[in-house]
Order: structure tokens, then C-alpha cells, then sequence
């Protein structure tokens, strides 16, 4: 009874302010609270304030409630939980197995070096071998600094 008296009051509230801003000649606005003003009286009307009433001290509606909040996080954990693991369980059974015939499959010798391809730069004198003489070893390198003008 309470909840009805207050959505009328609600409702005439809301037409009394659609009444004011009509007058103002705004009445975009006006016809718009007026809208949101009738959905009290709508409610109320139709029962579905009732149905409210009688759900909000329901026990059993609660324990219903509580029921379809714990089959939602049970939801949204195992999805989660999927997500993470990368797909259902019959794409990570056909991961697994790839994984195994990659395993099984005998790989080139060559495939474990990494490919650089050709060079850029010809190399413009031949490789020689390495001195054992100190000396020779800073000969070298005055000749690269010589070389670069430094």
C-alpha cells in the first residue's frame, strides 16, 4: 500500500514539473519528464510493484537469487579458466598432439642455424690466419685506424 501511494505521489510530482516546463516553452523537455513520470503509475498499475513487494521479502526468492549468482561465477570462472588454457578441451587435445608429431618429426641439421642469407659487402681481401706475435696484433689495428683516418 505504502509503495503505491509513493509512486503515485512519484508520478504526480514528476506531470506537476512537465506542467512547469511546458509553460517555459520547452516542451521537448516537458513531454520527456512527462514520459518519465508516467512509468511509476505504469508499474503500479500493472502489479508489477506488487510482484516487487512480495519478492523482496521472500525468502525463497532470495535463496533463488543466491542460486543464480553462484551459476553465474561458476560460469564465468570456467570461461576464464578456458580462456587462459587456450580453447575447449578438444582444441587443446589437437594442440597436444601437434605438439607431438612436431617432437617426433626428425629435424634438418641445418634448421638449428640460424639462416643470415647472403651478405651485403663483398669482402674485399681474403681471411688470413691469426698471428701468435703481439706486435703484429697492434700493427693491425693502426692499420684499420689508419684506414678510417683516425
Amino acid at each position: 500500500m505504502i509503495a503505491e501511494t509513493v509512486c503515485s505521489a512519484v508520478a504526480a510530482a514528476g506531470l506537476g514539473i512537465a506542467a512547469v516546463t511546458a509553460y517555459r516553452k520547452r516542451f521537448l523537455a516537458a513531454a520527456r519528464i512527462a514520459a518519465y513520470s508516467l512509468i511509476p503509475l505504469g508499474l503500479v498499475m500493472t502489479g508489477v510493484v506488487n510482484w516487487l513487494a512480495d519478492t523482496a521479502f521472500s525468502v525463497t526468492a532470495w535463496a533463488g537469487f543466491a542460486v543464480l549468482g553462484v551459476s553465474w561465477l561458476l560460469f564465468s570462472t570456467t570461461r576464464a579458466v578456458e580462456r587462459r588454457r587456450g580453447g575447449t578441451r578438444k582444441e587443446r587435445k589437437e594442440a597436444r598432439a601437434a605438439e607431438r608429431r612436431a617432437a617426433v618429426a626428425p629435424t634438418a641439421p641445418t634448421a638449428s642455424a640460424p639462416s643470415l642469407g647472403p651478405g651485403t659487402r663483398a669482402s674485399t681481401r681474403p681471411a688470413t690466419a691469426p698471428r701468435a706475435d703481439s706486435a703484429d696484433d697492434f700493427s693491425d689495428i693502426e692499420a684499420i685506424l689508419k684506414k678510417h683516418g683516425i
